[in-house]
């Protein structure tokens, strides 16, 4: 009956019957785990949508859209399938996957430095394609080159240049979505609240994003990058906390990164925790230099650590490419090649020295499988309004954390080993982070900081949205769930982290 409703819910003339996959399809699974970015979900328990919907026609999202509302299924919205929990594509409710890697269309205006993408379009083949038409012209956003616009601008979408000129979400103009009733709608249709909503709040929670229209920012004809690594034995410690007193305070066209991680020492079976220092300067290594000497000379940058580039080769350089590397490499697809777990934090005082020692001695304890990433603020992030979007991590932080735990070790045991270590991890932290909330960024999805209550109470659903809401978006998310009432009052689309409609709503759907 469903496939029948919406075989007539489509276009004559763009059958969505061409676009649909079930586990009776001999490609259903391959269809499925071709976008699975993290192989925690690449197995047989994990739940299986009743189809998958690839979307290659806007006419097959609006019938996918009125048909799953109709059949009270759950629909989830995958443009690269990078979601770190996988809402993107697993439910435990009856569900569909509805498909956007098709989706992946570009126009690019110089003249008027706009560019109009789809969500399945990834970062990776947004900046090649601007750099083929300018050397100058570039767009702020994140390092992965295969994650996908649509899941990344409307969580917000970091990245080197942040401290520039902000994030993805500060510089999208126009937007075009479906809603609940498969009405399309561009920016002045839908109202500034929601448009507001969907640059940092979550596009899934208020329809299914169709495409973008950004802002380019420009940039050097040449920029310098540097990877600086130092061991506890080399006085990383010492650099780590100097790094934090100053990173955040650097002029904008300087971000630096510090990344620590647990490795083997020059002693047999001793384990020591090196620093990589990685820096992305918008400007020539001869006025990086003498910056670095006065502002960070605890660093010990030199020269030799430098290397000046296009901007389009730097974005191969901060995906772990080795120099050199051709260009047209940011279009290669991502592939799922570990299990992760991530996390996320917010420090807004430096670490003590006596503290740092305590991390890296839980680090070396647990060995090499984790991680964690210290992005530095400030700049134009300190500049910009908590309330200017959803994201309202801005003035007062020094850096965010990415707390990272990977594995290849296969099965249930080892899954839980690793998910055991990741929260333990995450706990030693919390005395030196942002408190009441403890806050945490979207883009970096953990259902460990709460989850949408299943009771058809609606105070209960509510109160539980506030118990993650509140660490995403801090004071925004009432102005979230009212722009969620305005357009998807029944709360068709959600997931076990999406917005629900304000409380005053009477027309919650559960």
């Amino acid at each position: 009956m469903f496939f029948q409703f919406l075989s007539n819910n489509s276009s004559p003339c763009h059958p969505v019957s061409q676009a649909i996959y079930t586990p009776k399809n001999t490609s259903f699974l391959s269809v499925l785990n071709s976008h699975i970015k993290n192989r925690r979900f690449l197995t047989s328990a994990t739940p299986k949508p009743l189809a998958i919907i690839v979307a290659k026609h806007i006419s097959h999202i609006q019938a996918a859209v009125i048909c799953a509302k109709r059949y009270d299924l759950e629909m989830r919205i995958r443009s690269g399938g990078h979601d770190d929990e996988g809402l993107s594509y697993v439910s435990n409710h009856p569900f569909l996957v509805l498909d956007m890697f098709k989706f992946h269309a570009l126009d690019i205006d110089i003249a008027s430095e706009t560019v109009w993408v789809q969500v399945g379009a990834t970062l990776g083949k947004l900046f090649y394609r601007i750099a083929e038409k300018s050397k100058v012209h570039v767009f702020p956003a994140g390092v992965c080159p295969g994650v996908g616009t649509g899941g990344h601008f409307s969580g917000g979408g970091f990245g080197n240049l942040m401290r520039k000129y902000c994030l993805s979400a500060d510089n999208i103009i126009d937007a075009q979505k479906v809603t609940v009733n498969g009405s399309i709608l561009d920016r002045k249709s839908m109202g500034e609240d929601v448009f507001w909503a969907i640059r940092g709040g979550g596009g899934a929670s208020f329809g299914v994003i169709l495409s973008w229209t950004i802002k380019l920012v420009r940039v050097p004809s040449m920029v310098t990058v540097f990877n600086v690594k130092r061991t506890l034995e080399q006085n990383a410690t010492d650099v780590v906390y100097r790094w934090q007193q100053v990173a955040d305070k650097l002029p904008k066209d300087l971000f630096i990164r510090a990344m620590p991680q647990a490795v083997n020492g020059s002693q047999e079976e001793k384990k020591t925790v090196q620093v990589s220092f990685i820096g992305h300067f918008l400007g020539k290594s001869k006025s990086l230099i003498p910056l670095m000497n006065v502002r960070f000379p605890e660093l010990r940058l030199q020269q030799d650590d430098c290397s000046e580039m296009t901007w389009i080769e730097s974005t191969l350089f901060w995906a772990d490419f080795p120099i050199g590397t051709p260009t047209n490499a940011l279009l290669w697809p991502s592939k799922a090649d570990f299990s992760f777990k991530s996390k996320s934090d917010y420090v807004k005082e430096p670490i003590p020295k006596i503290s740092l020692e305590s991390i890296w001695k839980l680090s070396m304890e647990k060995g090499e499988k984790g991680w964690m990433q210290w992005n530095p603020y400030g700049g134009r992030m300190s500049e910009i309004s908590e309330s200017e979007t959803p994201f309202p991590h801005r003035a007062g932080n020094i850096f965010k954390i990415q707390h990272f735990v990977q594995w290849v070790e296969e099965g249930t045991q080892a899954k839980n080993h690793y998910l055991k270590l990741s929260r333990a991890l995450y706990k030693v932290m919390r005395q030196y982070v942002s408190k009441s909330p403890r806050e945490a960024f979207l883009n970096y999805r953990d259902l460990d900081i709460g989850v949408a209550s299943s009771s058809h109470n609606r105070t209960i659903l509510i109160d539980s949205a506030r118990m993650y809401g509140s660490k995403y978006f801090k004071g925004n998310l009432d102005r979230l769930m009212r722009a969620k009432t305005s357009i998807d009052p029944s709360n068709f689309f959600r997931n076990e982290q999406s917005n629900p409609p304000s409380p005053s709503n009477p027309a919650v759907s559960l």
